[in-house]
């Protein structure tokens, strides 16, 4: 679950995150109001999306005055934000977060995450702040710093200041910095956390430091012991269509892509989106039907797909095992296609439990699959389809 700017920074004060200081307006006239009750000479207007690179896309202004403020947020308020991280049809701004604005000498980056690889806690860091921070990293512009903690309950009492020395921050300043790492590790573990990142987190002149901006996903699966924190998902910002896909059993995550993508079994959902990436496609959707959904429940996961004018071609990664056999998306498919009435055309590579009733189901349903030896070849010729069908 994604929380706003404003949500974690608060959360994150209990845990001794040091930040500028704001409050949040739902109407310009509000905002204008805001600006006086801040006392400061310049406050950075903020849309509050689950989204980052607003700064580019025009979703923070930095404001001198009341009516500034004013002008601000009505730019933003009821509008579309679109950034390179909501995708082309960008999300509604409902509410901004006037800050106090702060000079600073420096940003930096950082962040606690779970590396896939080891399972442990990760703090990554760099000396540099602000946007594009992954390109830029990859492209040799700035250098991301790692430094793993095990499960984040302890640390070394040497490791965080050897970190800090490495994305340059003075010795007179570390302490600060040890004392925000630990409170972040324990939020971390506490709220079941995936993700915190701070970026850019501020270097003052006095040696201090300041969050300007940060970013907090909290574990869905986690959320039961928290329900404080389960209170706080906006609605308005979740897509209702992964919403009901949870309700028939399917994990789907809209894409800006024109493949459609279906799968059954998380990782094998996952690497189809690497196999259409490396193929030069583009996925439109993520979707992993469990292995307790029925026909119907598959039926509806590609409605979602026939639905969307954007699609071009279908990819049916699909491994039959005991609990859902190849046969029982097969029967969604036909159904969804016969609800509907479009017609797309599907590229699907059949292993496992029933894969030969499957088949026999796609020719009583009558419908247009294109079946592969393995999942390479499917993805080739869905990604070949897609580009002549757009």
């Amino acid at each position: 679950m994604n929380l706003h700017e404003f949500q974690a920074k608060e959360i994150l004060a209990g845990y001794g995150l040091p930040s500028p200081g704001g409050k949040v307006a739902i109407t310009p006239d509000q905002a204008g109001a805001l600006f006086g009750e801040l006392g400061a000479p310049t406050v950075a207007v903020k849309a509050q999306v689950h989204a980052g690179a607003r700064g580019k896309a025009g979703g923070i202004q930095l404001v001198h005055s009341a009516e500034e403020a004013k002008a601000a947020a009505a730019k933003m308020l009821g509008k579309k934000l679109v950034t390179g991280q909501t995708g082309v049809r960008g999300r509604v701004v409902k509410r901004v977060y006037l800050e106090v604005g702060i000079e600073r000498v420096r940003d930096l980056h950082i962040a606690l995450l779970i590396d896939g690889t080891t399972g442990q806690v990760m703090l990554l860091g760099s000396a540099q702040g602000g946007e594009d921070i992954e390109e830029r990293a990859e492209l040799g512009q700035l250098k991301l710093e790692r430094l793993g903690l095990g499960d984040g309950r302890t640390r070394r009492a040497d490791e965080v200041a050897a970190f800090a020395h490495r994305i340059r921050i003075d010795s007179g300043s570390i302490p600060a910095f040890e004392a925000i790492i630990d409170g972040l590790r324990r939020a971390f573990v506490e709220l079941d956390a995936s993700l915190i990142e701070i970026n850019p987190l501020a270097i003052l002149r006095d040696g201090s430091f300041q969050a300007l901006d940060v970013k907090m996903v909290l574990d869905d699966n986690a959320l039961f012991r928290h329900p404080d924190l389960a209170a706080l998902r906006d609605e308005d910002e979740v897509d209702q269509r992964e919403v009901e896909a949870q309700r028939h059993r399917l994990n789907y995550v809209s894409m800006d892509g024109n493949i459609g993508l279906v799968a059954n079994g998380a990782g094998l959902g996952l690497a189809t989106v690497d196999l259409v990436c490396a193929a030069k496609g583009r996925p439109g959707n993520f979707m992993d039907i469990r292995t307790t959904a029925n026909s119907l429940d598959v039926a509806y996961g590609f409605g979602l797909l026939l639905d969307n004018p954007a699609l071009k071609a279908i990819f049916l990664n699909v491994h039959g095992g005991g609990m859902q056999p190849c046969d029982t998306i097969a029967e969604g498919l036909g159904i969804a296609m016969r609800r509907t009435g479009r017609s797309l055309p599907v590229v699907a590579r059949l292993a496992g439990n029933n894969a030969e009733f499957a088949r026999a189901r796609f020719i009583n349903f009558g419908c247009p699959v294109i079946e592969c030896p393995d999942m390479w070849s499917a993805a080739t010729r869905v990604v070949a389809l897609a580009q002549k069908g757009a």
